[in-house]
């Protein structure tokens, strides 16, 4: 039987390689959990490799390579697939992100990049590396605000963000930078495109004080959590981790204010750093 072809990197390259396993599975006759348990992953990892919402990995790409006698194709075009602008424990999530149907994220430090303006994103990558060349910087903050034109479609993903009120106290490039920050967030919330809330101070110790969260629900795949520290990032496919996270992030809405007010603090906040720019 004739292989694949190999893909072309220029036309979406983690999808093409999804489509082909799970042709190359069929093919097998194998399903997804079969095919899971000769790779030593679960079903729901092969599921994700299929929908593109996960990446995959050499060594992955290696032993489909071999149980579905591919000749090689997997690794190969793994090395297309696995290309990315973005910081690499970071670009795993970002690609999934494009992918989602939803999204749920807990901001405790800083405004989520999706929701970030250039100014705002420019202040947050140079404070991460303060002696990066301002070339880097640019693509930095290139790949953010890319990222965010998935707002661009008026209806999905359905975006859910949880801000701290630490985050929107925090001083990040000046007051100018955060009353646009601001404004730009609550006008998506005006618009309908997102739902914000905002997590006072007043609500004391509270469900998620270890840190942020990102929950993403996809059409064809299981859900994700993605968990995030400096310079690291994970993400968990494990059902019982994902439920976890999931009532965290309920307890979190429960605790927050709620859309409209938090809309009224937002922009009473942005009012306020105006102000304070032009004493």
């Amino acid at each position: 039987m004739t292989g694949p072809k190999d893909l072309d990197p220029s036309s979406s390259p983690r999808a093409l390689l999804g489509a082909e396993l799970r042709h190359a599975r069929e093919r097998k006759g194998l399903s997804q959990e079969q095919l899971g348990q000769l790779l030593f992953v679960s079903g729901s990892f092969v599921g994700q490799l299929e929908a593109g919402t996960r990446r995959m990995q050499p060594e992955i790409a290696r032993m489909l390579d071999e149980v579905l006698g591919t000749e090689g194709f997997f690794l190969r075009n793994c090395k297309a697939a696995a290309k990315s602008k973005y910081p690499e424990h970071f670009a795993q999530a970002a690609e999934a992100e494009a992918q989602a149907t939803a999204i749920r994220e807990y901001a405790p430090q800083l405004i989520p990049g999706l929701l970030q303006t250039p100014a705002y994103a420019r202040a947050v990558c140079r404070a991460y590396d303060p002696t990066a060349p301002e070339e880097r910087i640019d693509q930095l903050v290139r790949g953010r605000l890319e990222r965010a034109r998935i707002l661009d479609d008026p209806t999905s993903p359905v975006l859910w963000a949880v801000l701290d009120e630490a985050a929107l106290r925090r001083v990040t490039g000046g007051r100018e930078v955060m009353a646009e920050a601001l404004r730009h967030v609550a006008d998506l919330a005006r618009r309908g495109r997102v739902i914000v809330q905002v997590l006072p101070f007043e609500a004391g110790a509270h469900a998620a004080m270890e840190g942020a969260i990102k929950l993403m629900d996809f059409e064809d795949a299981p859900p994700l959590v993605y968990f995030e520290g400096p310079g690291t990032g994970r993400l968990e496919d494990d059902p019982a981790e994902v439920r976890r996270r999931r009532f965290t992030y309920e307890l979190l809405t429960a605790c927050a204010l709620a859309p409209e007010k938090s809309l009224v603090l937002l922009e009473a906040m942005a009012q306020d750093y105006a102000h304070e720019e032009h004493l």
